[in-house]
């Protein structure tokens, strides 16, 4: 444990936070989505707020590729670059906002985008099927928008595009399979910008990923098992408030 630490360049409480991560972004890739969102401000609570989303990408980007993998069949395409456009300028938007904020600022900032993401999130489990939203061009617009600029700001866009493909009446399989695409792609665009704008991934970010591979696996696999035991409205509202606890935290 402590050569990996030492190799990390990482205190324990640092350590430990990368692998309780680690084991979430691979338990919400085959488990229960709204899981990331419980990560977002653990991680930022102890390396920041910049750092922690250069931190947190690739190891998204690895569970990226278990997702789009697994759901590759079920895909619908249309969905997924209709409001790409609008989610690089979202992303851009980000860049720019991101550049120019204290990291005091940006956590706060997580923090509200955490917040207003959990409003959706328990908003579409009590609508559940009755769920009715816009589907015109401005509302694929504006989604675009939002998930550009949450994603890039603090990797919690998901539920923004989640409420999305619920309006467009999704079924399990093409919902799972258009989302994982879509964050695939916008996941791998701001790659590039949070290396040379933000310069907050690098070598011993890419190390911790390495480091920390075996243990997204893990965390995907028990996602698998889990999910069949456990009764999953319970355990997302269990995630919902201890996000909720988490995120208020970083106001404080």
């Amino acid at each position: 444990m402590d050569n990996l630490l030492h190799l990390m360049d990482l205190n324990m409480t640092q350590g430990l936070t990368i692998i309780i991560v680690a084991l979430i972004v691979g338990f919400s890739k085959t488990g229960i989505g709204g899981v990331t969102m419980l990560a977002i401000p653990i991680l930022a609570s102890v390396f920041g707020g910049k750092d922690s989303t250069g931190i947190m990408l690739p190891m998204l980007l690895v569970g990226d590729l278990f997702a789009v993998w697994y759901y590759r069949k079920s895909v619908e395409w249309k969905k997924v670059f209709q409001p790409l456009p609008w989610a690089l300028v979202g992303i851009i938007l980000g860049v720019v906002v991101g550049s120019y904020i204290s990291d005091r600022t940006f956590l706060t900032l997580i923090g509200i985008i955490i917040l207003i993401c959990l409003g959706i999130l328990v908003y579409s489990e009590l609508k559940g099927k009755n769920i009715k939203l816009p589907v015109e061009a401005w509302f694929y617009v504006l989604v675009g928008i939002l998930s550009g600029f949450a994603s890039m700001i603090g990797n919690a866009a998901g539920p923004i595009f989640g409420i999305y493909l619920l309006a467009l009446g999704f079924k399990k399989n093409n919902f799972m399979g258009t989302n994982a695409w879509f964050f695939f792609i916008i996941n791998l665009t701001k790659l590039p910008l949070q290396i040379f704008v933000w310069h907050n991934i690098g070598i011993r970010t890419m190390t911790m990923t390495i480091v920390v591979l075996p243990l997204i696996a893990l965390g995907a696999i028990l996602g698998y098992y889990i999910l069949k035991k456990i009764n999953e409205k319970i355990f997302r509202y269990i995630v919902i408030i201890m996000t909720a606890i988490a995120a208020i935290k970083l106001f404080v």
